[in-house]
């Protein structure tokens, strides 16, 4: 089974950053996609569609940190789905993506805060608390690469 998100879209808003009572970090923002296509008229049209991030822990750090209202992001998790109460006491259902990874893809020369920080992406470490085997085999890619180019040499493609 599979659930795994990849977006490319501009932030909303600046993340908004909680620090729960057990000391975890939590953020939230919101991100545009936008996707064109002509319509019957052959004239082209844009559709915007919303999603909400949601990143933890280190990566929460990282985000207040770095990212802007209107950058430019690449964004990695999985989809999921909460429900909870209002302060009315109605349920509520909402879908976010939960993000192991994001990378900057704004230039760093056109940011408002002129942040240095040349966009390399983040997959936070063991440490963190958080479930990635994504960053694990990131990591090992390189040699694995290498490992299974010998093996392979007699293949024909």
């Amino acid at each position: 089974m599979v659930n795994r998100v990849i977006l490319i879209g501009n932030l909303g808003r600046d993340p908004e950053v909680r620090r729960l009572e057990n000391g975890a970090m939590v953020a939230k923002f919101p991100i545009a996609t936008n996707e064109n296509y002509k319509d019957r008229n052959g004239e082209w049209q844009q559709q915007t569609e919303w999603h909400d991030i949601v990143v933890w822990r280190t990566l929460a750090e990282r985000a207040e940190n770095t990212l802007k209202k209107g950058m430019a992001v690449y964004i990695e998790g999985k989809l999921t789905h909460r429900t909870w109460q209002d302060q009315d006491g109605n349920n509520r259902k909402t879908t976010e993506v939960v993000a192991s990874y994001f990378r900057i893809l704004t230039p760093a020369g056109s940011r408002r805060d002129g942040s240095g920080d040349g966009g390399g992406g983040y997959f936070p470490s063991a440490n963190d608390e958080m479930s990635n085997s994504d960053a694990d085999s990131s990591s090992n890619a390189t040699s694995d690469v290498t490992n299974d180019a010998a093996a392979d040499d007699d293949l024909p493609f």
